[in-house]
């Protein structure tokens, strides 16, 4: 019986992976032209998570190869490219950090490292033959919206050997722009008085140079957030003395790492049902932290408060100096809290000192705080990014010339976080109000990158029919859809006024963080009323309009088995594997199998 109920599940998944798991380089795709470098039906910026979700959905749904990727850096990965600071991690579960059409039954444990995600993320790139697409050290530095061809024209910069291929500068014109440049790509230096006249090294975290030996030097550290919760251990261990410059303490709540062993990788591996069930599960888990992380003045996060303030006295023990400089007086959720199981052990270590007294200013030798200067080797910036300043630093001009900065007047915003107001043919990746606290951002932009193919395949059906067509979100439908997201705002943790994070502007608008679960925005972005929300223009608008309403569905993140039959099928994959006793003795699978139960 559990052969035959193996057999017939093996098969379904089988037929329903199928599509999602395999490259469709067999189909007949249309590419871009080998001979010009100046034109394609879609311009993607970023070599990221996102820009590589979307230029793979060019090829899964749009069956089209007819677009390049830009890409100021010489990797793929985005921010796993660029962030490999002491300590870079992950701190969200690995099998829910990774595409739901590739998933990965072989990561080394929960929380996976800098360098394990990004080998993913190559991985991907090359399975689905992106390199090719690729533009590497290539800075977009202006768009400009033609209103007459109704096409946009990308000008760029080429940096290193490219120069030499296709010229320091050139422009590309396309039918549709794609923004996958996110919210962390712009390293945040202080705004601090003698920055520049200090004479040590200096590094920022998303900047760092390994060629500096932290060995036995006197370091400072301005920041303490999740980047300095990472980089503070590892720093710790081989420093003479570390002080960290703090404005306001973090929550802190365990992260409980482990390694995934064989048996558990080797179950993932031939039970692909079960890594989807264990996959829902935890994305279950962490959508539940909605109401625990982000609610304000309830239960739930009076909890959260309490588990964290117990978790400090427990690593931190007879401390209540420590105590006092490490508890917020905000609540948990109001900036992002921090799951780390080595941070506060280390910052009672002897040469560790938490300095609380704001900066006067940089000196030529370290940091001067009312009535003291610490002097430093090297000084380290973990000061984040220009995350409220979407798409800096690139210009952007739409319908009628208006320029970005006029329509985001202030403060970022965009209809679902992906499309905006006076910008045709545009769509953006992880835009304003699509940042999480609580779960996997992969989740959020596999939704947006399915929306945008949606726009993107009508523009090119009236390509194919010699028409052209614009797409834009009706104002009022954008300023009605971001007044819901700012008044559900109030009362979430992220309103409180009790601390400023990077989620708020200067004035305090929320432009960063959604409101939401994750199922809430993928319902949201998983219909399209293209009359009621969207302009259409051009001779190809009938495409559009005659739609109406548009169901463009979403991934449903769940398996149609039961647990306890996954359950059974993973003992039959075990002991096919590794032999029934080495199974039935393993403590890990015993364990594994009991948490999913």
């Amino acid at each position: 019986m559990e052969k035959k109920l193996l057999k017939a599940f093996i098969a379904q998944q089988e037929r329903a992976s199928v599509q999602v798991l395999t490259p469709e380089y067999d189909i007949n795709v249309h590419s871009a032209s080998r001979e010009s470098h100046s034109k394609a039906a879609v311009v993607i910026i970023g070599a990221g998570i996102s820009g590589m979700c979307n230029a793979i959905d060019m090829i899964r749904k749009n069956k089209s190869r007819d677009f390049i990727i830009l890409e100021r850096g010489s990797q793929v990965g985005g921010t796993w490219s660029d962030n490999k600071y002491p300590g870079a991690c992950c701190d969200v579960w690995s099998h829910l950090y990774s595409y739901s059409f590739e998933p990965n039954p072989n990561w080394s444990r929960q929380y996976p490292g800098q360098e394990e995600i990004h080998a993913y993320l190559v991985g991907v790139a090359e399975k689905w033959g992106l390199f090719k697409h690729i533009r590497f050290n290539t800075s977009v530095e202006e768009a400009v919206w033609s209103d007459k061809e109704k096409k946009w024209n990308v000008s760029v910069s080429v940096s290193g050997e490219k120069s030499a291929q296709y010229g320091a500068a050139y422009t590309i014109q396309s039918d549709f722009l794609v923004s996958g440049v996110g919210q962390l790509n712009t390293p945040q230096y202080p705004d601090i008085e003698g920055l520049d006249t200090y004479e040590g090294k200096m590094l920022h975290s998303a900047r760092w140079d390994w060629s500096i030996d932290l060995k036995g030097k006197k370091i400072g550290i301005i920041g303490n957030g999740a980047t300095a919760a990472q980089i503070i251990p590892e720093v710790s261990k081989v420093c003479n003395n570390l002080v960290i410059f703090q404005r306001t303490p973090n929550w802190v709540v365990p992260r409980a790492d482990e390694v995934l062993g064989p048996i558990i990788r080797s179950a993932f591996k031939y039970v692909p049902g079960l890594r989807a069930r264990y996959r829902a599960i935890l994305m279950d888990i962490r959508e539940e932290f909605f109401d625990s992380n982000m609610r304000k003045n309830t239960e739930e996060n009076d909890h959260v408060r309490e588990w964290a303030i117990s978790l400090l006295k427990k690593q931190i023990p007879g401390r209540p100096d420590l105590w006092e400089k490490l508890t917020p007086n905000y609540s948990p959720g109001c900036k992002r809290i921090l799951m780390t199981d080595n941070l506060l052990p280390s910052l009672a270590q002897p040469n560790v000192f938490i300095e609380t007294t704001p900066i006067q200013r940089i000196t030529s030798k370290g940091v001067e705080v009312e009535g003291k200067e610490h002097e430093f080797d090297i000084l380290i910036l973990a000061t984040g990014f220009r995350a409220t300043e979407f798409m800096y630093p690139i210009k952007i001009r739409g319908a009628n010339g208006r320029s970005l900065e006029e329509i985001w007047n202030g403060g970022a915003r965009a209809f679902r976080g992906v499309t905006v107001e006076s910008l045709p043919n545009f769509g953006m990746m992880y835009g304003p109000n699509t940042n999480l606290g609580h779960t996997s951002i992969i989740l959020m932009i596999e939704a947006q990158s399915r929306y945008i193919s949606s726009l993107v395949g009508k523009v090119l059906q009236a390509k194919s029919q010699g028409q052209q067509l614009a797409i834009t979100p009706r104002p009022e439908v954008v300023k009605a859809y971001n007044d819901m997201v700012q008044e559900r705002m109030k009362d979430l943790t992220f309103s409180d006024s009790s601390c400023q994070s990077w989620y708020k502007t200067d004035d305090g608008l929320i432009t960063n963080n959604w409101c939401g679960t994750v199922v809430e925005y993928q319902k949201r972005l998983s219909e399209i009323d293209w009359v009621g929300e969207y302009d259409v223009s051009g001779s190809g608008s009938a495409v559009v309009v005659k739609r109406g309403k548009e169901n463009i569905g979403r991934v449903v993140e769940e398996t149609v088995v039961p647990v306890i039959k996954i359950t059974t099928l993973v003992t039959v994959a075990a002991a096919l594997t590794y032999g029934w006793k080495a199974y039935s003795k393993s403590p890990a699978m015993q364990k594994f199998v009991a948490n999913l139960l």
